[in-house]
C-alpha cells in the first residue's frame, strides 16, 4: 500500500512564473550559446521576452484562481516567443492550467499539472526521452516528483530532488543524437551540445522550490 502523498505547502504560480523569469534571464546568454551550437541562436533571447510578457500579463490580470493564471502563462508565451519553445511551453501550461483548475497547487496537484504538462509536450512534439529534447529534463523530474510525494517526502525536498533529476536529464542530452526539432537536422553534428531547451527546462523546474509558501 502507498504512503499518501504530503501536503506540506502549496506553490505560488505567480512566483513560479516570477522565479522562472529571473533564472531564465540570468541565464540568457548561455542559453543562446547553446542554441547557436544546434540551433537557431535565439533562445534565450526569445525566452527572455516571453517570461517577461508572461510577468507583464499576470500583474494586468485580476482572476486569482491558479489554474486560469496558468492558462493564461500559456497563452502569453504562444503569442511572444518564437521558434518551437514558445508553442510548446504554451501549450504544457495551458493543459497544465486546465489539469489545476481551481484548485490549490500543492503536491498532489502538482504532480498532476506536470504530468498533463509534458503529455501536452509530447503530443505536440512528438518527443521522447532520448530525443534530445526538453522532453529529457521534464520527464525525469516529473517522476522523480511522483515518486518521492508517493513515498511521503515533504513538497520541498521533493521538488530539489525533481530539479536535480531535471538538470541531471539536460546534461544527459550532450552525447545524445538530436532526433526532433532544429537540431536534428544537423545529424552527427549534434553530438556534444547540450540541448538548450532541456536547459531552460532545468531551470524552470528549479524555480518551482522557490515558489513554496505555507498554505491557510
Amino acid at each position: 500500500m502507498r504512503a499518501p502523498i504530503a501536503v506540506d505547502h502549496v506553490l505560488s504560480v505567480d512566483d513560479w512564473m516570477t522565479g522562472s523569469a529571473a533564472a531564465i534571464e540570468a541565464e540568457a546568454d548561455h542559453l543562446t550559446a547553446l542554441d547557436s551550437a544546434i540551433g537557431d541562436g535565439d533562445h534565450g533571447i526569445n525566452m527572455t521576452r516571453g517570461m517577461r510578457a508572461v510577468l507583464a500579463a499576470l500583474a494586468d490580470a485580476d482572476d486569482a484562481v491558479p489554474g486560469k493564471r496558468l492558462i493564461l502563462a500559456g497563452k502569453t508565451l504562444v503569442s511572444t516567443v518564437g521558434g518551437a519553445s514558445g508553442p510548446l511551453w504554451g501549450s504544457a501550461l495551458r493543459r497544465g492550467g486546465r489539469a489545476l483548475g481551481d484548485g490549490a497547487l500543492d503536491g498532489p496537484a502538482l504532480v498532476a499539472t506536470l504530468e498533463a504538462a509534458l503529455a501536452a509536450i509530447q503530443e505536440l512534439g512528438a518527443a521522447v526521452p532520448g530525443d534530445k529534447t526538453m522532453v529529457d529534463a521534464l520527464d525525469p523530474a516529473v517522476t522523480t516528483l511522483r515518486e518521492r510525494l508517493a513515498a511521503g517526502e515533504a513538497l520541498h525536498a521533493a521538488l530539489s530532488a525533481a530539479a536535480d533529476a531535471a538538470e541531471e536529464g539536460a546534461r544527459a542530452t550532450t552525447p545524445m543524437q538530436a532526433r526532433k526539432g532544429r537540431a536534428s537536422y544537423l545529424g552527427e553534428r549534434s553530438v556534444g551540445h547540450q540541448d538548450p531547451g532541456a536547459t531552460s527546462t532545468a531551470l524552470i523546474v528549479r524555480a518551482l522550490g522557490r515558489a513554496l509558501v505555507t498554505p491557510g
